[in-house]
């Protein structure tokens, strides 16, 4: 997840990009997502998920919706 913008629609299709690749699964929580790019990028998309009241816990899929 390479980007400096960190919009909710950014973070979804950047997430939904990992799930396609098989990276991550929609079944796993949000929190794995720190896995995947560097400290600083996961306290600002981690920002912006509290700003759209998306916990942590909630899984992968109720953050992308099930678009495919």
């Amino acid at each position: 997840m390479k980007s400096t913008q960190y919009s909710l629609t950014v973070i979804q299709a950047q997430v939904y990009q990992l799930v396609h690749e098989g990276i991550v699964s929609r079944e796993q929580r949000i929190y794995t997502l720190w896995k995947h790019m560097s400290a600083w990028e996961w306290c600002r998309i981690e920002q912006e998920l509290e700003k759209s009241n998306f916990l942590l816990r909630d899984c992968i899929g109720d953050l992308i919706g099930w678009e495919g």
